[in-house]
Protein backbone atom coordinates (compact mmCIF):
# COMPACT_ATOMS: atom_id res chain seq x y z
CA UNK A 1 0.00 0.00 0.00
CA UNK A 2 1.44 2.96 -1.16
CA UNK A 3 2.06 6.14 1.24
CA UNK A 4 0.22 9.27 0.03
CA UNK A 5 2.18 12.44 -0.95
CA UNK A 6 2.45 15.32 0.72
CA UNK A 7 3.23 18.11 -1.82
CA UNK A 8 4.76 21.51 -0.74
CA UNK A 9 4.31 25.17 -2.23
CA UNK A 10 7.67 26.23 -4.27
CA UNK A 11 9.35 28.43 -1.07
CA UNK A 12 7.73 26.45 2.06
CA UNK A 13 10.48 23.70 2.59
CA UNK A 14 12.61 26.30 4.60
CA UNK A 15 10.42 25.73 7.86
CA UNK A 16 10.91 21.84 7.66
CA UNK A 17 14.49 22.12 7.21
CA UNK A 18 14.64 24.21 10.23
CA UNK A 19 13.06 21.12 11.89
CA UNK A 20 9.48 22.98 12.43
CA UNK A 21 7.02 20.25 13.52
CA UNK A 22 4.33 21.27 11.66
CA UNK A 23 3.16 21.88 7.90
CA UNK A 24 0.15 24.24 7.47
CA UNK A 25 -2.64 24.05 5.16
CA UNK A 26 -1.47 26.98 3.21
CA UNK A 27 2.17 25.81 2.70
CA UNK A 28 0.85 22.69 0.60
CA UNK A 29 0.38 22.43 -2.97
CA UNK A 30 -1.17 19.28 -3.37
CA UNK A 31 -1.92 15.86 -2.26
CA UNK A 32 -0.90 12.85 -3.99
CA UNK A 33 -3.15 9.60 -2.86
CA UNK A 34 -6.03 9.10 -0.92
CA UNK A 35 -5.49 10.10 2.60
CA UNK A 36 -7.65 10.53 5.58
CA UNK A 37 -7.27 12.02 9.35
CA UNK A 38 -4.66 10.03 10.92
CA UNK A 39 -3.08 8.78 7.81
CA UNK A 40 0.69 8.50 7.51
CA UNK A 41 2.09 10.52 4.53
CA UNK A 42 5.13 11.75 3.33
CA UNK A 43 6.40 15.23 2.39
CA UNK A 44 8.35 16.55 -0.67
CA UNK A 45 9.29 19.68 -1.72
CA UNK A 46 7.86 21.29 -4.99
CA UNK A 47 11.38 19.96 -6.54
CA UNK A 48 10.52 16.27 -5.17
CA UNK A 49 13.09 16.20 -2.87
CA UNK A 50 12.15 14.52 0.24
CA UNK A 51 11.60 16.61 3.62
CA UNK A 52 9.69 13.91 6.30
CA UNK A 53 6.78 11.65 7.15
CA UNK A 54 3.82 12.27 9.85
CA UNK A 55 0.34 11.93 10.84
CA UNK A 56 -1.93 13.91 8.37
CA UNK A 57 -5.07 15.62 9.95
CA UNK A 58 -7.42 18.50 7.98
CA UNK A 59 -7.49 21.74 9.84
CA UNK A 60 -5.22 24.36 9.67
CA UNK A 61 -2.10 22.31 11.11
CA UNK A 62 -2.17 19.41 8.49
CA UNK A 63 0.77 17.24 8.66
CA UNK A 64 2.72 16.97 12.39
CA UNK A 65 6.09 15.60 11.69
CA UNK A 66 7.10 12.94 12.79
CA UNK A 67 11.03 12.22 11.52
CA UNK A 68 12.49 14.18 8.69
CA UNK A 69 14.22 10.90 8.14
CA UNK A 70 12.26 8.53 5.68
CA UNK A 71 10.79 5.71 8.31
CA UNK A 72 7.58 3.40 8.87
CA UNK A 73 5.89 4.29 12.37
CA UNK A 74 5.69 0.57 13.00
CA UNK A 75 6.51 -0.78 16.42
CA UNK A 76 10.50 -0.89 16.42
CA UNK A 77 9.97 3.21 15.18
CA UNK A 78 7.92 3.80 18.38
CA UNK A 79 10.15 1.26 20.49
CA UNK A 80 13.24 3.43 19.50
CA UNK A 81 11.56 6.96 19.89
CA UNK A 82 9.66 6.14 23.77
CA UNK A 83 13.66 4.78 24.63
CA UNK A 84 15.38 7.51 24.05
CA UNK A 85 12.62 9.95 25.96
CA UNK A 86 13.19 6.71 29.19
CA UNK A 87 16.84 7.50 28.82
CA UNK A 88 16.72 11.37 28.64
CA UNK A 89 14.72 10.86 31.84
CA UNK A 90 17.20 8.64 33.17
CA UNK A 91 19.70 11.48 32.70
CA UNK A 92 17.43 13.69 34.61
CA UNK A 93 17.34 11.58 37.59
CA UNK A 94 13.53 11.08 37.47
CA UNK A 95 13.68 7.04 36.56
CA UNK A 96 13.92 5.26 39.62
CA UNK A 97 13.73 7.94 42.04
CA UNK A 98 11.81 7.80 44.97
CA UNK A 99 11.71 11.32 45.99
CA UNK A 100 9.70 11.64 42.82
CA UNK A 101 7.52 9.34 41.32
CA UNK A 102 5.59 11.23 39.03
CA UNK A 103 6.75 13.21 35.84
CA UNK A 104 6.42 13.68 32.35
CA UNK A 105 7.70 11.15 29.88
CA UNK A 106 6.38 12.25 25.80
CA UNK A 107 6.17 15.90 25.71
CA UNK A 108 4.87 16.00 22.45
CA UNK A 109 7.03 18.23 20.53
CA UNK A 110 9.62 18.44 22.59
CA UNK A 111 9.86 14.15 22.37
CA UNK A 112 9.85 14.49 19.06
CA UNK A 113 5.98 13.46 19.10
CA UNK A 114 3.78 16.02 18.26
CA UNK A 115 0.24 15.55 19.89
CA UNK A 116 1.32 12.74 22.30
CA UNK A 117 1.51 13.63 26.05
CA UNK A 118 2.92 10.15 28.42
CA UNK A 119 2.66 11.36 32.28
CA UNK A 120 3.83 8.10 34.47
CA UNK A 121 2.24 8.37 37.85
CA UNK A 122 3.87 5.44 40.26
CA UNK A 123 3.49 2.75 38.09
CA UNK A 124 0.67 3.93 36.10
CA UNK A 125 1.54 5.53 32.49
CA UNK A 126 -1.36 7.89 31.18
CA UNK A 127 -1.32 8.59 27.47
CA UNK A 128 -3.31 11.63 26.10
CA UNK A 129 -3.53 11.71 21.93
CA UNK A 130 -4.02 14.81 20.49
CA UNK A 131 -4.16 14.01 17.40
CA UNK A 132 -6.22 11.37 15.34
CA UNK A 133 -2.77 9.96 13.90
CA UNK A 134 -1.34 9.36 17.68
CA UNK A 135 -4.41 7.96 18.68
CA UNK A 136 -4.40 5.12 15.62
CA UNK A 137 -1.17 4.46 16.84
CA UNK A 138 -1.95 4.20 20.72
CA UNK A 139 -1.38 0.39 21.10
CA UNK A 140 1.95 0.34 19.22
CA UNK A 141 2.71 2.82 21.53
CA UNK A 142 1.43 0.89 24.61
CA UNK A 143 3.85 -1.56 23.78
CA UNK A 144 6.47 0.86 23.69
CA UNK A 145 5.99 1.51 26.98
CA UNK A 146 6.00 -1.84 28.18
CA UNK A 147 9.35 -2.46 26.16
CA UNK A 148 11.55 0.45 28.02
CA UNK A 149 10.11 0.68 31.38
CA UNK A 150 9.05 -3.28 31.88
CA UNK A 151 7.92 -3.85 35.00
CA UNK A 152 7.96 -0.20 36.64
CA UNK A 153 4.87 -0.17 34.86
CA UNK A 154 1.60 -2.10 35.65
CA UNK A 155 -1.16 -0.38 33.48
CA UNK A 156 -1.42 1.92 30.93
CA UNK A 157 -4.84 4.37 31.04
CA UNK A 158 -5.80 6.42 27.71
CA UNK A 159 -7.21 9.37 28.41
CA UNK A 160 -8.02 10.68 24.90
CA UNK A 161 -11.16 11.46 24.29
CA UNK A 162 -11.74 15.11 25.56
CA UNK A 163 -8.78 16.21 23.64
CA UNK A 164 -9.61 14.71 20.22
CA UNK A 165 -12.01 16.34 17.90
CA UNK A 166 -15.96 15.21 18.89
CA UNK A 167 -16.60 13.65 15.46
CA UNK A 168 -13.72 11.36 15.77
CA UNK A 169 -14.20 10.96 19.83
CA UNK A 170 -17.89 9.28 19.43
CA UNK A 171 -16.43 6.38 18.32
CA UNK A 172 -14.37 5.62 21.64
CA UNK A 173 -13.91 5.61 25.12
CA UNK A 174 -11.56 6.09 27.56
CA UNK A 175 -9.77 3.03 28.74
CA UNK A 176 -6.62 1.11 29.92
CA UNK A 177 -4.55 -0.22 26.91
CA UNK A 178 -3.18 -2.52 29.59
CA UNK A 179 -3.46 -3.97 32.85
CA UNK A 180 -6.43 -2.67 34.82
CA UNK A 181 -5.08 0.04 37.55
CA UNK A 182 -6.96 1.54 39.90
CA UNK A 183 -6.57 5.44 40.97
CA UNK A 184 -8.29 4.77 44.45
CA UNK A 185 -5.59 5.77 46.93
CA UNK A 186 -2.89 6.11 44.12
CA UNK A 187 -0.29 8.72 46.16
CA UNK A 188 3.03 10.10 44.27
CA UNK A 189 5.63 11.63 45.87
CA UNK A 190 7.08 15.15 43.80
CA UNK A 191 10.14 16.03 45.57
CA UNK A 192 9.89 14.51 49.00
CA UNK A 193 6.04 15.96 48.80
CA UNK A 194 3.07 13.61 48.11
CA UNK A 195 0.12 14.14 46.14
CA UNK A 196 -3.48 12.15 45.76
CA UNK A 197 -3.45 11.80 41.97
CA UNK A 198 -7.03 10.94 39.96
CA UNK A 199 -5.97 10.19 36.43
CA UNK A 200 -10.01 9.24 35.42
CA UNK A 201 -11.73 11.91 37.00
CA UNK A 202 -9.33 14.41 36.86
CA UNK A 203 -8.38 17.49 34.57
CA UNK A 204 -5.53 16.76 31.68
CA UNK A 205 -4.00 13.28 32.68
CA UNK A 206 -4.50 13.88 36.56
CA UNK A 207 -1.87 16.26 37.72
CA UNK A 208 -0.60 19.72 36.60
CA UNK A 209 3.05 17.83 36.41
CA UNK A 210 4.37 21.97 35.03
CA UNK A 211 3.53 23.15 38.63
CA UNK A 212 6.41 21.28 40.34
CA UNK A 213 8.60 24.17 40.90
CA UNK A 214 5.72 26.42 41.95
CA UNK A 215 5.14 23.31 44.62
CA UNK A 216 8.72 22.91 45.52
CA UNK A 217 8.35 26.49 46.41
CA UNK A 218 5.12 26.64 48.59
CA UNK A 219 6.21 23.42 50.24
CA UNK A 220 8.71 25.66 52.00
CA UNK A 221 6.33 28.12 53.87
CA UNK A 222 3.72 25.18 54.70
CA UNK A 223 5.97 23.06 56.15
CA UNK A 224 4.20 20.34 58.69
CA UNK A 225 0.75 21.10 56.85
CA UNK A 226 -1.83 19.44 54.62
CA UNK A 227 -2.38 21.25 51.53
CA UNK A 228 -5.43 21.07 48.94
CA UNK A 229 -4.43 21.36 45.76
CA UNK A 230 -6.78 22.43 43.43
Amino acid sequence: MSIPKVILKRGKKQAILRYHPWIFSGAIYKIQGKVEDGDMVQVYAADDEYLAMGHYQNGSIMVRILSYENEVNDQVFWNKRIQKAVELRAQLGLIDNPRTTAYRLIHAEGDYCPGLVIDIYGSTAVVQCHSIGMHRDREKIANAIIHALGNRIDSIYDKSKETLSFNYATSFENGYLYGTGSEEDCVVSENGQQFLIEWEKGQKTGFFLDQRDNRDLLAQFVEGKTVLNN
